[in-house]
């Protein structure tokens, strides 16, 4: 089966923030590593999709925060958009490919600054980033996307932003993508990190 052309750069995208994410988590968790468990012990995989979901597609969907993970789930922010909220939208499929349908609340985003709250995926293999990916939940792998493009936000940050396990907050002029070349809905430029 080849690849069809048009999903060429949204696949190198991808590429690249799954290495880039795994060399960045390698990086975050190497102290961790050092308290492996016992030789021996069977580990604990988390799965990125809920129990009973077998033959949902990964990378598909809103994201699923496994209660396995070690990473905390994002906590409760009035200030921020829900991820809900970004989730709830329309797709068409067209012979190109699928294009997200937005709602009105999403539409009246488009173009305005907003905060956006999630977990970092890093698109180069920096301490800092000012080009990353800010996803509804953590990354369960390296090279496991934790949803679709409804769970991700696009983000150039004005100023670098230290990469972290933890959630990262920004704000920024907030757009709606109708037609992204690497398959992404949202974005979000000339981003600063918030408190």
């Amino acid at each position: 089966m080849t690849t069809p052309r048009t999903h060429l750069p949204r696949l190198a995208l991808a590429a690249a923030a799954l290495l880039a994410a795994g060399s960045a988590l390698a990086q975050a968790q190497a102290p961790a590593q050092a308290q492996a468990p016992a030789q021996g012990a069977a580990p604990v995989l988390s799965s990125p999709l809920p129990p009973g979901a077998a033959g949902v597609p990964s990378g598909s969907g809103p994201g699923y925060h496994s209660p396995q993970s070690p990473i905390a789930p994002l906590p409760q922010r009035g200030d921020v958009v829900p991820w809900s909220v970004l989730a709830d939208l329309g797709k068409k499929t067209t012979k190109d490919g699928i294009l997200p349908v937005f709602n009105a609340r999403q539409q009246e985003m488009d173009k305005t600054v907003q905060r956006i709250q999630g977990f970092m995926v890093p698109l180069d293999a920096k301490a800092t980033q000012t080009h990353f990916l800010l996803t509804s939940v953590p990354l369960t792998c390296a090279f496991c996307i934790p949803g679709g493009p409804e769970s991700m936000v696009e983000v150039k940050a004005k100023t670098p932003v230290r990469y972290s396990l933890e959630p990262v907050v920004v704000e920024g002029r907030f757009t709606v993508l109708r037609n992204d070349p690497y398959g992404l809905y949202y974005r979000v430029v000339e981003a600063v990190p918030v408190k």
